[in-house]
C-alpha cells in the first residue's frame, strides 16, 4: 500500500495539468462542427437518438437542405392526437421536400416514462412514420442545443406540440403553439420559398 499511494498521487497531480477540456466529460457530439458540411445550417449541426432505437441521426443528412416542421411532442398531452394531424402534413408534403422532425420532450412533465411507451404511442396509436427523434429538454437552461437555437430565433416551446417552420437556410419562418398546426398556406409559402 505504500508504494501504491505515492504512484497514485502522482498520477493525479499530472492531470492537473492537462487542459480542462481534456480531463472534462466526453464531448457533445450533437455540436461537433467537423461532422457536419458547411453547407447545412448550423441549427441542424446536431446528432440525435432516434426514438426507440439505437441509431443517432445526423440531422443534417436528415434534413438534406429541405425545409423543415420541428415539434416538440409528448405522449400523455390533450394535445397529442396533432400525432395524426402531423403525419398528415408529411403524407401531403414530403413528395414536396418538407420534412417532418417530431422531438420527444419530457420538459413539461406529460412524457411517457420509457421510450417504447412513448414509441407505440405515436408508431402504433397514430401510424406515424415521419423522423422521431428520442427525448430531450426543450426549454430552459439545460434545452438541448437545437432548441437553445429555436429559443433565440423564436420562442422556445411553451406546452408539447410547438411547431416551427425552418426554411432550408435555417431560419423559423413562422410557428405554432400547441393549439394550431402550420396552415397548407404557410407550408405552400415555405416550399415555394424552396423552390426558388
Amino acid at each position: 500500500m505504500a508504494v501504491i499511494r505515492p504512484f497514485r498521487t502522482l498520477m493525479l497531480s499530472s492531470l492537473l495539468w492537462l487542459p480542462a477540456a481534456l480531463v472534462s466529460a466526453s464531448p457533445d457530439t450533437s455540436t461537433q462542427d467537423a461532422d457536419y458540411p458547411e453547407t447545412c445550417p448550423a441549427i441542424f449541426h446536431q446528432t440525435m437518438k432516434q426514438l426507440h432505437s439505437s441509431k443517432m441521426l445526423n440531422l443534417c443528412e436528415v434534413t438534406n437542405g429541405h425545409p423543415v416542421l420541428l415539434v416538440n411532442t409528448a405522449s400523455h398531452c390533450g394535445f397529442t392526437g396533432q400525432f395524426g394531424d402531423l403525419e398528415k402534413i408529411h403524407e401531403k408534403y414530403a413528395k414536396d421536400g418538407l420534412v417532418v422532425i417530431g422531438v420527444s420532450s419530457d420538459s413539461f412533465n406529460q412524457e411517457a416514462e420509457s421510450e417504447s411507451e412513448a414509441a407505440d404511442v405515436c408508431f402504433k396509436n397514430f401510424g406515424v412514420t415521419f423522423t422521431m427523434l428520442a427525448t430531450v429538454p426543450v426549454k430552459g437552461d439545460n434545452a438541448h442545443p437545437l432548441f437553445q437555437e429555436v429559443a433565440r430565433q423564436d420562442a422556445a416551446p411553451k406546452w408539447n406540440f410547438y411547431k416551427y417552420l425552418i426554411n432550408p437556410e435555417g431560419e423559423i419562418v413562422s410557428s405554432n403553439s400547441s393549439f394550431t398546426v402550420p396552415s397548407d398556406k404557410d407550408i405552400q409559402k415555405l416550399l415555394a420559398g424552396n423552390a426558388e
